[in-house]
C-alpha cells in the first residue's frame, strides 16, 4: 500500500488498534508494530490481560453452542466481531445449526479487509458483514435486516465491545436501542472489562494514551446494569472464569477475573 491509498490511511498502521492488539494477545498474526508494542505494554503491567483475551473467546465459543443447542436460536447478531480467528461465531453456530445466519458488525478497516474470511457460510445458511459502528445502531439494524428476520429471536453479541464507548455516549442507550428492535425470545450475550484492578486500570490507562482508540474500564454493577430488563441465563452475570466453565477447567481455580459476562432473554 502506499500513503496515497486512503485504506492504508484509515489503518493507521503507526498507531495501536484495539481489534488488532486483541489479535496479538489472541496469538494471531494480524497485527503490526505499533500493535505488538501496546500489547507487551499491557502484558508487563498486567500479565493476565492475555488470559482474560482467552477467556472471552472461549466465552463466546460456549455462549454461541448453548444459544444454537440449547436455546435453538438460528439468528445473530455480532457487534465488535474483531479479526477473524478460530471459532468465529457462524462456524460454531453452523457446526450446530447449518441454516444458521449471522451477520458481523465492526468498524475497523483491517477487519474489512479480512471480511471475506468471515463471509463463508454454509450453503443452507448465510453470513453478511457490516461496516459500521456500534454508536449507530440505525445504520446496523437497517443492514442487518437483509440478512435476518427480525420476526424471529436474534442473538445479538457484544464481547467487548460497550468498553470502546464513553459514558458520553450513553453505551446504557445504545445497548436498549438493539434491544427493543428485537422480538421477545431474543438474548443478549455480553461481556466487559471492569475496574476493579489497579494494575489493570493503570495498564488502560497507559495504553489510552498511546492508542488510537479507547477502552473504559466499569464497575461490575454498571457492566450488569446493562441486562437489566432481561432474565438472566444460568449461572448469571459472573466473572468470565465462571460462566460454564469446560470440563478440561474443572478443577483450576476460576478466580474472579477483571471481567465479567452473561447471557439474558429478553421475554
Amino acid at each position: 500500500m502506499t500513503s496515497e491509498d486512503p485504506l492504508a490511511d484509515r489503518l493507521q498502521l503507526d498507531r495501536p488498534h484495539s481489534a488488532r492488539v486483541w489479535n496479538f494477545l489472541l496469538g494471531g498474526k494480524d497485527n503490526y508494530a505499533a500493535d505488538r508494542e501496546a500489547g507487551e505494554m499491557i502484558i508487563k503491567m498486567f500479565p493476565d490481560i492475555a488470559l482474560l483475551a482467552r477467556l472471552q473467546r472461549g466465552f463466546l465459543v460456549r455462549a454461541v453452542r448453548h444459544l444454537a443447542a440449547e436455546a435453538g436460536i438460528r439468528q445473530f447478531l455480532d457487534i465488535g466481531t474483531g479479526l477473524p480467528t478460530v471459532d468465529n461465531t457462524h462456524e460454531v453456530a453452523q457446526r450446530i445449526a447449518p441454516e444458521s445466519r449471522i451477520v458481523y458488525v465492526d468498524n475497523d478497516p483491517l477487519v474489512l479487509v479480512h471480511a471475506q474470511a468471515l463471509l463463508t457460510s454454509t450453503p443452507e445458511g448465510a453470513c453478511a458483514y457490516v461496516e459500521a459502528d456500534v454508536r449507530d445502531p440505525e445504520t446496523i439494524l437497517e443492514a442487518a435486516a437483509r440478512t435476518l428476520d427480525f420476526s424471529k429471536p436474534i442473538a445479538l453479541t457484544m464481547l467487548g465491545i460497550l468498553g470502546q464507548i464513553p459514558d458520553s455516549d450513553e453505551p446504557e442507550a445504545v445497548v436498549a436501542r438493539f434491544l427493543d428492535a428485537l422480538p421477545p425470545g431474543s438474548y443478549l450475550a455480553l461481556t466487559d472489562g471492569t475496574d476493579t484492578n489497579p494494575a489493570l486500570n493503570q495498564a488502560i490507562a497507559v495504553y489510552n494514551a498511546n492508542s488510537a482508540s479507547s477502552y473504559y474500564l466499569r464497575s461490575p454493577a454498571r457492566v450488569t446494569a446493562f441486562f437489566d430488563g432481561l432474565e438472566a441465563v444460568e449461572p448469571g452475570i459472573v466473572p468470565i472464569s465462571r460462566w460454564r466453565p469446560e470440563p478440561v477447567d474443572v478443577g483450576r481455580d476460576p478466580s474472579d477475573v477483571d471481567t465479567i459476562c452473561g447471557i439474558g432473554r429478553k421475554v
